[in-house]
């Protein structure tokens, strides 16, 4: 399944900075930064209960935002890109 993950984390405090790079690490683990906090994932639905049970002990809710938004279809048929697109097709062959 295709999810897209976008979070806001406070950052006016040493710690909020701190969540934010470790909200950034998890997400980097299971897909690609589209734009500054916001990933495309494509995961199983396990891997969406891990990811979102671990980024949920490190925001903090009276503070920071998290939202998970399941495509309803594949990349290529729900998302519509314009100006720089970061997304990299991994399933496409990868030229060096």
């Amino acid at each position: 399944m295709e999810v897209l993950v976008t979070y806001d984390v406070n950052t006016l405090t040493p710690e909020g900075r701190a969540r934010l790079r470790r909200v950034a690490k998890l997400c980097e683990g299971c897909g690609q930064r589209v734009q500054f906090s916001v990933f495309e994932c494509t995961v199983t639905e396990v891997q969406l209960t891990r990811l979102r049970h671990r980024l949920l002990d490190v925001i903090e809710p009276g503070e920071d935002s998290l939202r998970l938004y399941r495509l309803p279809a594949s990349r290529k048929e729900s998302v519509e890109a314009y100006g720089i697109d970061r997304h990299l097709d991994f399933t496409e062959p990868l030229i060096l």
